[in-house]
């Protein structure tokens, strides 16, 4: 993969991780703060990694490609 794919790659992650993980602490935050950091970091991963590979990136390429094929319409 070239610099430009690698760059929209990583984009299009941030994009679904970011929103993700700050609804994720504030819903949870409260609990999770007792814990120890590993295990903090175990469970926001455990349901976040499933979520950005097999549904938030691919909503993201969903809504990248409606938008680019209006594009290509006008």
């Amino acid at each position: 993969m070239k610099t430009k794919g690698k760059l929209i790659a990583s984009l299009k992650i941030w994009v679904v991780i970011y929103p993700s993980i700050t609804l994720f602490l504030y819903l949870f935050g409260k609990q999770l703060s007792v814990l120890p950091l590993y295990q903090r970091t175990l469970l926001l991963t455990i349901p976040l990694v499933p979520w950005i590979v097999f549904a938030g990136v691919p909503l993201v390429n969903f809504f990248i490609n409606m938008i680019s094929s209006k594009n290509d319409n006008k």
